[in-house]
This record gives C-alpha cells, structure tokens and sequence, in this order.
C-alpha cells in the first residue's frame, strides 16, 4: 500500500501541530474577548471546552469544525452579534495564534519531499490563517497545495480538497495517503479513495479512528518508518 504512494495531503490542527497546545490558548483568548458580550462558561460549554484543564470535549465544533461552525455556536449566546462579525473577529484571532509543532515541521517535510513525495495541506480553518500559521514556521513552499474551508473546494468531511490536490499534483488519489487526526480527515480521505492515516496528537483516541484509517500512528514522525515498512 504505502510504497506506492506518490502524495500525502496533511490536516493542519492536530496533524501537525498539537491540537490542545496551539487553540486550547486560542479558545481561551476567543472567550476573554468576548466575555464582556456573553456569559465566559455558558460560551466554553457550548463549544465544548474546559477551561480549567485547556482540554476539549470529543464533539467540540474546535476541533474539526468551520470558523463559521464555531461562530454559529457561539452566536446564540451573543446579543447583538453578527454572524458574519463574529466569524471575521474568530479568523482574525486565528491569524495570530501560536501553534505549536509536533515535530521540528521544515526537516520533516523537506525529508517527504526528498522521497518525491507531493505534499498538501486540506484544514477546515480558513486559508488566510493556514497560510499565515505556516509561514511563521517557514513551511509554505514546501506544499503543493494549500487548500481552507474557504478555498473553493468546501470542508472536510467532504472530499473536495482532496480531490483538489490529486488534480494539481497530476496523481490518482488511490496513490495519495490522507493523514488527520479526526474522523473528519479520515471520512473525507475515505471518500476521495485515498489511503487513511490517523495520528493520535488531536484529541480523538485510536479507537475512535481506527474504524476509517487504514493505520494509526502515534504522530507524523512515524510516517518515514510505516512508508518503509509496508
């Protein structure tokens, strides 16, 4: 299976970069914001997060959810909000988030592509925020595509960024691994006829994934390793 792939289309949040580190702060600093608008715990619970242990809720819309899925929560308990106000003021608090690695990210990438691999990158953030959290880290030449909830492709679990990448690499998608750590990520791969990886640094366990991943990973580092293996 995986000696014959030719791509591998990244999530973003959980994939590669550790999802409580990077928007458990940025759920965090979205409630501070708006506490004077809304009731701080009523707006953590709706979304489905803990502030006291920066942990989340395994059906919080954060996790694999649209910007403006979590605006769309959140706009019930907001008198006088807008919905599109409300999703602008989360992507803008998203553009100046700090993510945090799972791995050093520009080695590891710079390896894939040493092995000819095609990368991509398919995230239900919007773009403007992936393109500015992977250039912080320097990574943005080192994909082929980038593709957010709100590039034209439309949002996961749907295939249609996948499906984006395969055409823009030039490759079948039977011969492109999807890698995630959500259902989300898996369902979409599964149904753009890729190949599944699931990894464990988002807040979905292994058993949660294994039913749509083809393998399950504790991280992206493992993935050199099972490339070579199988």
């Amino acid at each position: 299976m995986a000696r014959d792939l030719a791509g591998i289309v990244f999530d973003k949040d959980g994939t590669l970069f550790d999802f409580r580190r990077s928007w458990g702060r940025w759920t965090e600093d979205v409630l501070q914001s708006l506490a004077s608008h809304g009731d701080h715990e009523a707006m953590a619970q709706a979304i489905g997060f803990l502030p006291h242990t920066g942990d989340f809720l395994a059906d919080s819309p954060v996790i694999a959810g649209t910007p403006a899925e979590i605006a769309e929560t959140l706009l019930p308990l907001l008198p006088g909000w807008q919905i599109d106000t409300l999703e602008a003021h989360l992507n803008r608090l998203a553009i100046a988030a700090e993510m945090e690695p799972v791995t050093p990210l520009a080695p590891f990438l710079t390896g894939l592509r040493a092995r000819g691999l095609r990368l991509g990158l398919a995230t239900n953030d919007t773009e403007a925020p992936a393109r500015a959290h992977l250039a912080r880290h320097g990574l943005t030449d080192l994909f082929d595509l980038i593709a957010g909830c709100d590039s034209g492709f439309g949002a996961k679990p749907g295939p249609g960024m996948l499906m984006a990448f395969a055409a823009h690499a030039g490759l079948p998608a039977g011969r492109i691994a999807m890698v995630g750590d959500s259902r989300h990520d898996l369902a979409a791969g599964r149904a753009a006829g890729m190949v599944t990886v699931g990894v464990l640094t988002g807040i979905a366990g292994a058993d949660d994934l294994r039913e749509l991943a083809d393998v399950v990973l504790a991280d992206i580092t493992h993935l050199p390793a099972w490339l070579d293996a199988v």
